[in-house]
């Protein structure tokens, strides 16, 4: 069996991103959860996670959520037909 392909660029490969953060399947599903969360942390959302000192960004928050499953979300297949 052939390893992941590593990316080129500073950061995880996909294999890698889906074998880490629980019930993210894609990295672009991450990125929208993410980018959602944040939104709710600018406007007030209270963060579930005690922030880093030295990650306060609600970017970093958000991410860390995810990574911890705290942060729920459905999936759903869209209809054929």
């Amino acid at each position: 069996m052939a390893a992941p392909k590593k990316s080129t660029r500073k950061g995880s490969t996909v294999a890698e991103v889906t074998e880490q953060w629980p019930g993210i399947d894609a990295q672009f599903r991450l990125i929208i959860l993410a980018a959602q969360r944040s939104k709710q942390l600018v406007r007030g959302a209270t963060a579930r996670i005690e922030p880093d000192p030295f990650r306060r960004k609600t970017t970093s928050i958000a991410l860390e959520e995810v990574k911890r499953g705290l942060v729920p979300f459905t999936t759903f297949e869209p209809d054929e037909g």
